[in-house]
């Protein structure tokens, strides 16, 4: 089966997100030369390569932020969405005690990793996904990063891991984006992305929640995800595998979740396919998710996307588009698979 998935239109509503309370703001750049963290002036070229020590029960917060005022000479009309190599990375540690060390800028880079620690062994990560957008006025936005910092903390719940505060989260985005802001698209031409990364570091043999976790922010300028752009995507609908299971991990942003719609994608694509619609893993006949999206389905003022019970992911830009609906005055229903199916018409 195939679907074609207005993929503009769903980027048209979300245009009024640009409302204050929606997006962050970073304010513009002072002239300067120099990252300014934790009232301490570093020169870029001797930023420290240890995590600070661990501070109890609160969070690291930066008193400033600057950053330098260069520009990069990149391709930004033909981006793509690959890795591009930045400036710098943010790191924090996290011990026994639970408690998440002042997080540091560290030049970005291979990072060491024990081979017997727990996200290589037990795939015990998550990672989150978010973007920094420069406006014509040079100051840049960040969309909702509050709702990324609560979706690791409800992940890492699940995963039996520590996460940092929404306010640490918060903070260390703003330091990334703002070290490595010489990296973001000029407007209109992309975004930063951003992918924190939270994974059991520590060593384990038995099976097993690590006993230390690191916290990780890396950035890369990005084109769109879809080659297609902002024009419709198609989609093949999968029957034999499945993303998901109820009772399993489909409702958090784990690494593992990703990993095993790889074989999926990799068929879809060779048959010409943007990528996949999963069924649920059950009945096998209702509609859940794509790979890497959610799916809303659209007829006349309805608009009808499966609820979060467990085994898809709650996507922030889902929840942006349910909200901007509903200010728009679109009838926004929330249902079961099986409702959704009868919604289609099937």
């Amino acid at each position: 089966m195939e679907f074609g998935v207005a993929s503009h239109g769903a980027v048209l509503a979300a245009a009024p997100l640009v409302a204050r309370p929606t997006w962050l703001l970073l304010s513009p750049p002072p002239p300067a030369s120099c990252i300014q963290i934790q009232n301490r002036l570093y020169s870029i070229s001797s930023l420290p390569l240890k995590a600070g020590p661990v501070r109890a029960c609160r969070a690291s917060l930066a008193s400033s932020y600057t950053q330098t005022t260069e520009t990069v000479d990149l391709d930004w009309e033909n981006l793509g969405f690959g890795i591009v190599q930045t400036d710098y990375m943010y790191i924090a540690k996290c011990g026994t005690d639970g408690n998440f060390s002042e997080g540091e800028l560290v030049p970005f880079g291979p990072i060491a990793l024990s081979p017997s620690s727990g996200v290589l062994n037990y795939g015990q990560g998550l990672f989150e996904g978010l973007k920094a957008y420069r406006k014509t006025d040079g100051s840049i936005l960040l969309f909702r990063p509050e709702e990324n910092a609560q979706r690791m903390q409800t992940g890492a719940e699940r995963m039996c891991m520590p996460a940092p505060s929404v306010e640490q989260f918060i903070d260390a985005v703003k330091q990334t984006v703002l070290a490595n802001k010489r990296w973001i698209p000029p407007t209109g031409k992309g975004s930063l992305y951003i992918r924190p990364l939270l994974m059991g570091s520590g060593t384990v043999l038995g099976l097993a929640p690590a006993p230390e976790y690191t916290f990780i922010i890396f950035v890369s300028p990005v084109g769109n995800y879809f080659k297609e752009g902002l024009a419709p995507i198609n989609l093949i609908v999968e029957d034999k595998f499945h993303r998901a299971t109820p009772g399993g991990t489909g409702g958090v942003k784990t690494i593992g979740n990703y990993a095993s719609v790889l074989m999926a994608q990799k068929i879809a694509k060779e048959k010409g396919y943007s990528d996949v619609l999963y069924l649920d893993a059950v009945h096998k006949k209702y509609l859940e998710e794509v790979s890497s999206c959610n799916i809303f389905v659209v007829k006349g003022n309805v608009i009808s996307t499966p609820a979060v019970k467990g085994t898809i992911l709650p996507g922030i830009t889902r929840k942006s588009i349910i909200d901007v609906a509903l200010s728009k005055g679109f009838q926004v229903i929330t249902c079961r698979s099986h409702e959704l199916r009868n919604h289609l018409g099937g």
